[in-house]
């Protein structure tokens, strides 16, 4: 329920953009409403852990009630919205109903970019939801439970392939964990295959991996990609992507499992305002982030495009961004109230951090100060905790990190859902039901003997 006369803030996403802007504004005399298509907010940083079988799904992700319940004036609604009228300042979700506002934040991010090849999707899926996280989860261990199966059966083991594209930081974490997986979690486990035979396979289509970062620590990303068993093909465009194959041209790939980390998109609500947006949907936003011609709409994070005031590039679509702008179009607000002067967002160029595997990671903190390796995996670390919501996902994360440096488990290997793989064709199914199995042929065998 709205608090009396007070300004109405309308706050689309939990995200990092949309929490942190809800947040401060709950130091102020306004009533805010967040609406997000879920109810909890995702620490997306970590979601490759959640399907790398590092991390559950509760561990990186808090309810956003719970994150906003100690103020009366902040209010969610669990709902999608669909479309804008920005002159009557109002909203409509999808089931119909009509919201009014007199501030609108827009942070609703971005979602999977198959470049005109949305067929792809099944067969690769992206990461930038939990379900993402766990259908990835889901594929990469039943590869091996099939694996299992089919050599226990035919007598014949073939290694697992897992093909990654896309080169950027989540490209390179879904490789280098899933080669610890390979090479240490499970190495032991199954009786008829060898998880250490796995073979993975990273394609960018640009000449190096980690392309936003300096040449240097993309370099040093890649060796260390090399060594944990991890094969990279730069300057190499995806042509097709069929069950169990990936073609680079006139190169055909087997692929157990095929998982997409190329591109992403702005999501449809940017081109929904109704306002100037750039080639991929994102929203053209003033330098106090607000929308041309609308200065009670904002737009924050990966949906906002402009340019940093100190390098003249855009600003990247990472969550320190995204939380600073959050907090600015916060601070803009409260300074409408006061009647004084909108500041224009400036952001602060805290470095970036990509992790690889155990004790592997590139840290880029500035022009003169690159490095990599354990100091850069343990400064990840520490950032990544603090930024985590909430002491209890801190504490919980903390202490399966310490098991999994110590011990190279992994506590969340849960294979739910279907226990089919694109590629795993009924054919093959037929085949290994009507192959004798390594049991039935010794027996056989004895038999025979008799």
């Amino acid at each position: 329920m709205s608090s009396g006369n007070l300004p109405k803030v309308v706050i689309i996403g939990g995200g990092f953009g949309g929490l942190n802007a809800a947040q401060k504004l709950a130091k102020l005399p306004v009533d805010v409403t967040v609406i997000d298509r879920k109810n909890h907010h995702t620490f997306q940083p970590l979601l490759y852990q959640v399907a790398t079988a590092g991390l559950s799904p509760g561990e990186i992700a808090a309810p956003i009630r719970g994150v906003l319940k100690e103020n009366n004036r902040m209010h969610v609604l669990m709902g999608e919205v669909v479309s804008f009228d920005l002159e009557r300042k109002s909203l409509k979700l999808r089931d119909g109903s009509g919201i009014s506002y007199d501030y609108l934040i827009l942070a609703a991010g971005t979602t999977h970019s198959y470049f005109g090849h949305d067929e792809w999707e099944p067969l690769a899926p992206g990461l930038k939801e939990v379900e993402d996280a766990t259908e990835i989860r889901r594929r990469i261990l039943l590869a091996y439970e099939l694996g299992e199966r089919r050599a226990a059966v035919t007598g014949k083991a073939e290694p697992v392939h897992f093909v990654i594209v896309g080169g950027g930081p989540t490209g390179v974490e879904l490789a280098g964990a899933i080669a610890e997986i390979a090479r240490h979690t499970i190495a032991k486990d199954f009786d008829w295959i060898d998880p250490r035979q796995s073979r993975i396979l990273l394609i960018e289509g640009g000449p190096r991996v980690l392309p936003a970062y300096p040449e240097d620590l993309s370099r040093s990303a890649e060796r260390q990609l090399r060594n944990l068993g991890v094969d990279v093909m730069d300057n190499a465009r995806v042509t097709s992507i069929e069950p169990g194959l990936v073609r680079v041209g006139e190169q055909a790939f087997p692929s157990t499992v095929t998982l997409w980390a190329a591109g992403v998109a702005a999501s449809p609500l940017g081109r929904a305002l109704g306002v100037p947006t750039d080639r991929t949907g994102r929203v053209q936003v003033n330098g106090d982030l607000s929308v041309p011609g609308h200065p009670e709409v904002f737009v924050v994070g990966d949906l906002a495009t402009l340019l940093d005031k100190k390098t003249g590039k855009q600003l990247p679509g990472l969550a320190p961004v995204a939380i600073q702008e959050g907090r600015h179009v916060a601070k803009v607000i409260a300074q409408d109230l006061r009647k004084a002067p909108r500041e224009e967002f400036r952001y602060l160029d805290k470095g970036t951090l990509a992790t690889i595997g155990r004790a592997a990671a590139v840290a880029d903190l500035g022009e003169k100060l690159h490095f990599s390796g354990f100091p850069a995996w343990f400064l990840w670390l520490f950032v990544h905790l603090m930024y985590l919501v909430g002491f209890r996902n801190r504490l919980l994360v903390f202490i399966e990190w310490a098991w999994a440096y110590l011990t190279y488990e992994r506590s969340a290997r849960l294979i739910t859902g279907s226990t089919q793989l694109p590629g795993w064709t009924q054919q093959q199914n037929l085949h290994e039901s009507n192959e004798p199995s390594v049991e039935q042929e010794h027996e056989n065998e004895t038999h025979a003997a008799d």
